[in-house]
This record gives structure tokens, C-alpha cells and sequence, in this order.
């Protein structure tokens, strides 16, 4: 008797897909937290450095490159 053995699609995690993107080096780079409201008392230094974007931790990597099926 003949077995078929099927390799299910995995889904790629909708919210990790809206918060990262794969770079060409094969990284991931993320935007930094605290960015989005009650700025008015934050300075201006720290909303210019949280404005820019960040490589994933190398501890981090394998676990978000599963959430991404990359």
C-alpha cells in the first residue's frame, strides 16, 4: 500500500508580517516602540532616535524568522 506523506503550508504570523521586514543580509529590521502617542513630553532627541529603524537581536532572530516562514 501506497503512503502519501503531505507537507501542510504554514501561515505566515499577520502580526509579525506587519512588523517586520527581511533585509537583503538576511536580517530583520523592526521600528522602535513608544513612538506613537503622549509625545508632547518627550523631547525631541528621543523622538528623533525612536523614529529610526532597529536590527532584530540575534537571539530574536530564529524565532521571528519562523513567524514569517522565511
Amino acid at each position: 500500500m501506497l503512503k502519501l506523506k503531505l507537507k501542510l503550508k504554514l501561515k505566515t504570523k499577520s502580526g509579525a508580517k506587519k512588523r517586520f521586514k527581511l533585509i537583503g543580509n538576511g536580517k530583520i529590521k523592526r521600528k522602535k516602540s513608544f513612538k506613537n502617542h503622549l509625545l508632547t513630553k518627550k523631547k525631541k532627541k528621543r523622538k528623533r532616535r525612536l523614529s529610526e529603524v532597529e536590527i532584530v537581536q540575534k537571539s530574536d532572530m530564529k524565532n521571528i524568522k519562523k513567524q514569517l516562514n522565511a
